[in-house]
């Protein structure tokens, strides 16, 4: 026997049927567990444990005496036996009370949560429950493993992967007031409340249009949203003065918006700050940014705004105001500006 065939390899593997039936046949002939052990080149402790497991009583035909003896197809159906039970049967299989509430939740109208905060507040809830990560829960979204769809989840469809290569000059050239550039730094810094970034969210891209002007505070995510006729400058430039004044000029210290025509007017509102970002640089005003995408969820793209009521603005405002919020902690936006809630 060659000195390859001694070695015992360091990594381990399962006994398979047809090395039980040699141990069966082997240890019919008296063979010791060392021997058997080298012949298979095996552990003698796998060959002992394998024997335990395999030994079953038997009756001898010829004596009528009980006797103990292995038998390969036993030790074979013990070890599956045993490997069904190790195998863990999946996480998706131990948190179906979670998967129940996330699709309510979700499918929930207005939905108040996103997959992240439902999780957060589920695993704060219900501590001793089984719940998934984040991660997991949008895999068994995309493997359809829950009664959810991406149609479900706005947000995910509205992710779209950016383009390389379309760059565009920083110069505001219109000139409709103060520059971004000169906006304080304590605004970037996000280091106190009443600093708001605006916009208008347009149904149909038509100026006789009803459009929305929403306003977002930097810091708390605040969401004030106010119905306009068209978006005419003059239409603009009187709602902003208006929504300052109904709310509080206290409370608007500056408010950022980008260098469109509707806005050409704004420099002359009375009680706060009017500063401009520079052309084609959306992430200037990210937060009002993603508060829009987070509004056409209530008001879809291209769809018009007529029968916009009232009623329907004030729940969408409401909605966005009180959801859960992963950039504030997991605290949402009416709590840190309850006044103007």
């Amino acid at each position: 026997m060659t000195r390859i065939k001694n070695i015992i390899s360091n990594q381990y593997h399962q006994l398979n049927l047809a090395e039980r039936g040699r141990i069966e046949a082997l240890r019919g002939l008296d063979w010791s567990i060392r021997r058997i052990a080298k012949a298979l080149h095996r552990n003698p402790s796998t060959i002992s444990r394998e024997l335990r497991r395999g030994t079953t009583t038997q009756i001898n035909a010829n004596t009528r005496i009980f006797e103990q003896s292995y038998l390969a197809e036993t030790g074979e159906a013990v070890y599956r036996k045993h490997r069904l039970n190790s195998c863990y049967r999946g996480l998706f299989d131990h948190c179906q009370t979670f998967c129940n509430a996330l699709v309510t939740a979700l499918k929930a109208r207005p939905r108040m949560h996103s997959v992240d905060t439902f999780v957060h507040q589920f695993k704060t809830n219900y501590p001793g429950v089984v719940c998934p990560s984040t991660p997991t829960v949008y895999r068994y979204i995309d493997d359809q493993r829950l009664a959810i769809r991406n149609s479900d989840l706005p947000a995910k469809l509205r992710r779209r992967v950016k383009r390389p290569g379309t760059k565009h000059h920083r110069i505001n050239k219109k000139n409709l007031g103060h520059s971004i550039e000169e906006r304080p730094t304590v605004v970037q810094a996000r280091q106190e409340l009443g600093h708001w970034e605006g916009d208008l969210v347009k149904g149909k891209r038509v100026e006789s249009e009803p459009a929305l002007m929403t306003l977002t505070e930097r810091v708390s995510r605040l969401e004030i949203i106010v119905k306009l006729p068209n978006y005419h400058a003059d239409t603009c430039l009187k709602a902003l003065q208006n929504t300052l004044y109904d709310y509080g000029t206290e409370y608007f210290k500056t408010i950022t918006f980008d260098n469109g025509a509707e806005f050409s007017s704004l420099s002359q509102v009375a009680g706060t700050d009017i500063y401009f970002a520079h052309p084609y640089s959306p992430w200037e005003r990210g937060t009002n940014e993603n508060t829009n995408g987070l509004l056409r969820e209530f008001f879809p793209k291209g769809r018009s705004l007529v029968l916009a009521s009232l009623i329907d603005i004030q729940l969408a405002q409401d909605t966005l105001n009180n959801r859960l919020r992963r950039s504030l902690n997991y605290r949402c936006p009416a709590d840190l500006m309850p006044e103007l809630a």
